[in-house]
């Protein structure tokens, strides 16, 4: 088929590029710059933004399915930015689609739109209430509400992935939770739960909604559910870097993220205090309905954090810690390790 993707530079477009056109599928990515590597791959690039409707739409003559995966991670200082990006650009791709007359939408959303809660017990499907009263305060998780709610009413099926780890993160903006783990960054273990899943999974879900699945409903696709200490465990199996063993209790990892967030406020940027904040919630979810309807398998979570280290590790010296607490702790560490 003809598919249109939009955000196709991005971590997981890129995979969905990938994988659509070893289906066999023809691939226009709408993309804001030229870009070499997708036409290497066999991709044709069309020039353009979400923002730009009447660009979106010359992109989309001819396609018979609109994949809207443009979307941008970050998590303070960037409502009014993340509101324009997420909510209006969805409503100007879904708009130009409609008006070129392609017959199928595809809307990757987030499962933090409805799978995140202060309760271990609540596992979230397809049918739990948006998630709104918790994520007030994030504009990430609050605009893709906003987003997949223009998605439904316009008819797109929407799927929506837990955290995305695997290889291929450029930008490190969803594999960050790795990075800070083998900067040795965590000073605790946060209380909360988390679902993780691997993007070349999500992918494969993705080119499956082509042709599979119902329109104008949503599917969520996840990993196995797990603490946020089991999962720092299997990354110390992974990479053989002891996780941390102070237990945080929810009181002292609330007031943490309070603090650091008062501390960004004074500095004008950074958004690690949203980083603890969510840590200290679960993110469980049940993705029974896409394994019966788009065949959606998630491989295990050691092979996914296997490569993920693989990926980060192969760019060479990793990043620096950027966040406050994270650059405090590591940098103590070192002191400590020098003797100083």
């Amino acid at each position: 088929m003809r598919c249109l993707v939009t955000g196709a530079t991005g971590f997981l477009g890129r995979h969905v590029v990938r994988a659509l056109l070893a289906e066999g599928h023809e691939v226009t990515a709408l993309t804001r710059e030229a870009s070499l590597s997708l036409e290497r791959e066999g991709a044709r690039v069309a020039l353009g933004d979400v923002l730009d409707r009447a660009s979106v739409e010359a992109a989309a003559q001819g396609a018979e399915v609109l994949l809207h995966l443009a979307g941008g991670v970050r998590h303070r200082g960037a409502a009014t930015e993340l509101y324009q990006l997420h909510v209006e650009g969805t409503r100007n791709a879904l708009r130009a689609a409609y008006e070129v007359g392609v017959p199928r939408t595809v809307y990757m959303s987030s499962s933090g739109t409805i799978a995140v809660s202060r309760d271990g017990e609540t596992i979230a499907d397809e049918q739990s209430p948006y998630a709104t009263e918790v994520v007030r305060d994030w504009p990430y998780y609050l605009s893709k509400i906003y987003a997949e709610k223009v998605a439904l009413q316009a008819g797109a099926l929407v799927l929506c992935p837990s955290l995305l780890l695997g290889p291929g993160d450029e930008r490190m903006s969803s594999t960050s939770v790795v990075l800070r783990f083998l900067n040795r960054e965590l000073p605790a273990v946060p209380p909360g739960g988390i679902n993780a899943v691997d993007v070349r999974d999500v992918a494969a879900a993705t080119v499956a909604a082509v042709t599979r699945g119902e329109a104008g409903q949503r599917y969520l696709l996840g990993g196995q559910n797990m603490t946020v200490e089991a999962f720092l465990v299997a990354l110390e199996r992974v990479t053989g870097i002891r996780a941390p063993a102070i237990k945080a209790p929810q009181v002292v990892s609330d007031w943490t993220a309070r603090m650091l967030g008062a501390l960004e406020d004074i500095a004008g940027e950074g958004d690690e205090s949203v980083a603890y904040a969510m840590a200290g919630h679960y993110w469980y979810l049940d993705s029974s309905r896409a394994e019966a309807e788009l065949g959606f398998s998630a491989r295990p979570i050691e092979e996914t954090l296997r490569d993920t280290v693989a990926s980060l590790r192969s760019r060479g010296p990793l990043p620096e810690p950027t966040g406050l607490l994270g650059f405090t702790v590591s940098k103590l560490r070192r002191a400590f390790q020098s003797g100083r």
